[in-house]
């Protein structure tokens, strides 16, 4: 059978292999400390199970759902409004999308033709690669330069690339390298993103897990930002409930009107208990947020402290869930690097390489481990010699 040449634009999945190899250590008896992928080990707040609950016994909740829930889309406007402190958002710049991982893909489909070009930063999570490929776009990268702090650096974009470009993909805090934004970077990239009348997607996934006392916030929050661009924001990370897919498409009305109308021709909307527990999520306290936060931060400091008392370099992590570290001893092949430390240390991560060009010789750790079983991963890390 002749299979879409579609296929061609993507290599081999890494955290699948990874995974593979894991379940092959464990059946040989090894103990294994897996840090790669970014599945909070946290519970989702109790407040949001039992909502799910108590939908999910009623019959009709178990019907196509069709369309968000009006409780649904005031309670992201009354949390955008408390949170963030952003007013006026209004129903037809909202949308639910099952994770934000269908909905960039749902997305770059709307507003993407064969051959636009799509700026995404190096490195990056690979959703915001795959999800132009898959609309047939063509990549431009714009560097997260480790003197720049891991930020975006507008600057070092070829002005002809930007204006070819339909629209700019943003990531703050950043996964995998653990930049939190600033109002002056992102005041910056307003005007970049006006200058060169493209859209910027801002991925706002890890705005509850910042360290050493910051805050995360909204793009809107940043005078401009509503004009220029669409925020997708997850419920994922805050509230541990990964598998349930909540997130929502925020932003320009002209955007969200293009997906929503390409989403109806294959999707009968988010299961309706999943609906009422973001609405607990949304509506219901934050104080078991702000705990979590600050164990992340436990963690974060377990895992470089110990690191760099082993002769790393102190990684970067100032926010998401996970710690960015260049690789020891001048080592720069970040896959082999990570298949030696499985099979002498025990510990998994991710090859830095599998984020982009620019993620060559770092590695990222996710902190999905509690402290103590992290300071066991860095003692095996310590033992295996690398």
């Amino acid at each position: 059978m002749q299979f879409s040449k579609r296929l061609d634009r993507f290599g081999s999945e890494v955290f699948a292999s990874l995974n593979a190899r894991r379940r092959e250590l464990e059946a040989s008896g090894r103990t294994v400390i897996d840090l790669s992928v970014g599945t909070p080990d946290f519970e989702p707040p109790a407040h949001v199970k039992n909502a799910l609950i108590e939908a999910a016994k009623d019959s009709e909740n178990w019907k196509y759902a069709l369309a968000d829930l009006p409780e649904l889309t005031q309670a992201v406007i009354d949390y955008y409004a408390d949170r963030f402190g952003v007013t006026g958002l209004t129903p037809d710049q909202i949308m639910s999308v099952n994770g934000t991982q269908e909905g960039m893909g749902r997305m770059a489909e709307a507003l993407l033709d064969e051959g636009d070009l799509v700026l995404v930063p190096d490195p990056c999570y690979p959703l915001f690669r795959a999800s132009a490929l898959i609309a047939g776009a063509d990549l431009a990268f714009y560097p997260l330069a480790e003197e720049n702090g891991f930020l975006p650096d507008v600057s070092a974009i070829d002005p002809a690339v930007a204006d070819r470009a339909k629209y700019m993909v943003v990531s703050l805090p950043a996964n995998p390298v653990g930049s939190v934004g600033t109002p002056e970077n992102y005041a910056q990239i307003i005007e970049f993103a006006r200058a060169h009348d493209l859209l910027i997607v801002h991925d706002n996934a890890y705005s509850d897990i910042i360290f050493d006392g910051g805050e995360g916030h909204s793009f809107f929050e940043n005078p401009g930002a509503a004009e220029v661009g669409v925020e997708f924001f997850s419920l994922s990370k805050s509230f541990n409930v990964t598998g349930a897919r909540v997130s929502f498409l925020i932003g320009r009305a002209d955007v969200i009107a293009a997906t929503r109308k390409l989403r109806g021709q294959s999707d009968y909307g988010m299961f309706l208990p999943i609906q009422y527990a973001a609405i607990a999520a949304l509506n219901g306290p934050r104080d078991s947020v702000r705990t979590q936060e600050l164990l992340y931060q436990e963690r974060r400091d377990a895992l470089c402290d110990g690191l760099e008392s082993i002769g790393w370099e102190r990684p970067n992590a100032h926010g998401s869930m996970f710690v960015w570290a260049r690789l020891p001893h001048g080592r720069t092949d970040s896959m082999q690097f990570v298949l030696e430390l499985m099979e002498k240390a025990g510990v998994i991560v991710t090859p830095g390489a599998s984020f982009g060009p620019a993620g060559e010789g770092f590695v990222r750790m996710a902190l999905v481990q509690p402290p103590a079983v992290i300071r066991e991963a860095v003692s095996a890390i310590a033992e295996s010699g690398l």
